[in-house]
């Protein structure tokens, strides 16, 4: 029996999952230009660098349509100095001839409807900047080559006058070779103002909440810099939160964990998690041929317990008709009846099944129907959770089966399991501008789900084996952040505004460490010489090894780093669990998740701070 497990991974995976494309072919091959009749004023494409931090940068371009016909492609060119280049790419093909480079959609954003934008982006080495953009054959701007130089970033705001529902932000001007026409003024990266001034009050606010806010500027060329701050704002009172009502307490178990990790469903009882926890995943169920399929049966419900390692000290016979987790979860349930079971299917090594799987999603409900409530084990289970990794975008694999394609998922999932089972999701944190929130109807989606888990973990890791350093867990942006849209509060803001309900929302926590080696500097932003050393993958380990190999010496963005020797880690600790909770609590959140129970201590600590700090 093979040991080897599928990975999981969170909200947002290494960015370079849209890659680099080997430069083999000749640029003609893999460019196509638009014909005379997309003309400049059917498009435009705003470039915006991002992030520099020394060796190296973050950039992104924005294509619009600001045509009154759809655009079905587009295609956006540029050129280099020699010694700049792009090192890696999201969300565009980007390939190069010689300084000359070109970026063209990917198939699942290329069509823009009048009005409508799309944005990608990459990380880059060099000095220099931009010139002679085209897209689609035409001048960037619409009429005129763009200049080079979009406008700097205002000053960082100050916040004054803060009351239990308003803040007052100032900040000082940008610069810009063609004149500041105005400034957005975003609130958990979501824009809720545009003003030609250098203040502005915003109000509405939550008492005793936490707030994040930036400045971008905007010159007379509609080109947009990059943003100033942020400052993390909170309002006064509150409390700190009330108690959330029938708060999810949820955690993964990972049955490959019962291998090599030695974790058990008993180890749930021994650490003290089962009174602290209301609901459990059981990862990973496969999908497979358009259904879904068993993982790993063996660790499902074939492997014998012996008395000391089984839930309720009885050993399992040779006879008997189930063994395995299924059987210890019974057994669980049995003990603790609070304890509701979800089967997990999907993850980040097996979300490549989904895209056919949803091409019949009634044919493919009932697969999973008449898995999850096969007689052997139907009682175990109370619903089905489904972790695509992601739809319409990219992960291990990339997806094109179109925005409504997870909605009509949920649909039938629904329509099969009925109102009495639980129906959910593990769904992607990116809320990059045309990230992967913006890639999948989630708001259709859930009027038919009872919750969404936020995967807001795995951020920044060391897939970017030179840096920079960066917590992979943040709760906020903070200055220096490597992308824009990637933390936790950016994300549950956007699903709220794209009109998910707060409380079908589950933030997430990781009960694991993401880290570097070769890192002399103990705040963000360092550089690094690849991954950190982990147990079981380079990289990663978990808490309760962390804890005390590594101990938290910093935070930043409400989570902990570490910086000991040549290592530099990330990873949430008990305090910065409890605040996050605190943070959920004031933002009317469902509850919280965690990925996953072999990661804490042996006494639950982690487990112990999700439940004190929803309670």
């Amino acid at each position: 029996m093979s040991t080897q497990a599928p990975t999981r991974r969170a909200g947002f995976r290494h960015r370079t999952a849209a890659g680099l494309t080997a430069l083999i072919l000749p640029l003609a091959a893999l460019v196509g230009l638009a014909s005379p009749a997309e003309a400049a004023t059917s498009a435009t494409a705003t470039y915006t660098k991002t992030q520099d931090w020394g060796t190296g940068f973050g950039a992104s371009w924005t294509v619009k349509n600001t045509g009154t016909t759809t655009i079905s492609s587009w295609t956006v060119e540029w050129d280099y100095p020699s010694g700049t280049s792009v090192t890696s790419a999201w969300d565009a093909t980007v390939t190069s001839s010689g300084t000359h480079w070109t970026a063209k959609n990917v198939g699942w954003n290329g069509t823009l409807a009048p009005g409508a934008s799309v944005s990608f982006g990459y990380n880059g080495a060099g000095p220099g900047a931009p010139t002679g953009c085209k897209i689609n054959g035409a001048p960037c701007d619409g009429t005129t080559q763009p200049g080079d130089n979009p406008p700097s970033a205002p000053g960082t705001p100050v916040a004054s006058n803060v009351t239990d529902t308003s803040a007052k932000l100032t900040w000082t001007a940008a610069t810009d070779d063609k004149g500041v026409k105005n400034y957005d003024v975003l609130r958990d990266g979501t824009k809720v103002t545009t003003t030609t001034g250098l203040t502005f009050t915003d109000s509405g606010l939550t008492a005793g909440t936490d707030y994040s806010y930036t400045v971008v500027a905007r010159d007379t060329a509609d080109q947009t810099g990059p943003a100033a701050g942020p400052v993390a704002v909170r309002t006064t009172g509150g409390g700190g939160g009330q108690p959330l009502p029938n708060a999810v307490k949820m955690g993964y178990f990972a049955n490959w964990g019962v291998y090599g990790r030695n974790y058990h469903v008993k180890n749930i009882v021994t650490s003290g998690s089962a009174s602290k926890i209301t609901h459990i995943n059981y990862a990973f169920g496969n999908v497979q041929n358009g259904k879904c399929t068993i993982g790993d049966a063996y660790a499902d419900y074939d492997k014998a317990y012996t008395a000391d390692q089984s839930v309720d000290g009885v050993a399992d016979t040779w006879d008997q008709p189930l063994r395995g987790n299924f059987n210890q979860l019974r057994k669980l349930k049995k003990a603790y009846p609070n304890i509701k079971v979800l089967w997990s299917f999907g993850g980040w090594t097996w979300s490549g099944g989904f895209g056919q799987a949803v091409q019949n999603p009634t044919a493919f409900a009932q697969s999973c129907y008449d898995l999850v409530e096969d007689p052997r084990w139907a009682d175990v289970f109370d619903g089905i959770d489904l972790d695509w990794e992601y739809p319409n975008a990219c992960g291990l694999s990339c997806d094109t089966s179109g925005a409504a394609a997870f909605k009509n998922m949920m649909q039938a999932m629904r329509a099969k399991f009925g109102a009495n089972n639980l129906v959910t999701a593990a769904v992607t944190a990116d809320a990059s501008t045309g990230g992967k929130i913006d890639a999948a109807d989630y708001a259709g989606a859930a009027q038919y789900m009872n919750w969404f888990n936020v995967m807001t973990y795995d951020f920044f890791g060391a897939w970017e084996a030179k840096g920079p350093t960066a917590p992979h867990s943040p709760l906020t942006s903070y200055a220096g952040i490597p992308q824009a849209g990637f933390n936790s509060a950016e994300a549950i803001a956007k699903f709220k505004a794209k009109g998910v309900p707060a409380n079908k929302l589950l933030l997430g926590i990781g009960f694991y460490g993401r880290g570097w080696t070769g890192v002399t500097q103990s705040a963000p932003g360092g550089t690094a010489t690849g991954p950190a050393q982990g147990t079981y993958e380079q990289g990663i380990e978990d808490y309760k090894v962390l804890k005390n190999s590594c101990p938290a010496n910093g935070t930043v963005a409400g989570t902990a780093y570490a910086h000991c020797g040549t290592n530099w880690w990330s990873y949430d600790t008990p305090a910065t669990v409890n605040s996050k909770m605190s943070w959920a609590k004031n933002q009317g959140l469902g509850g919280a998740f965690f990925w996953e129970f072999s990661g804490d201590t042996t006494n639950g600590e982690l487990v112990g701070a999700i439940n004190s700090g929803l309670n």
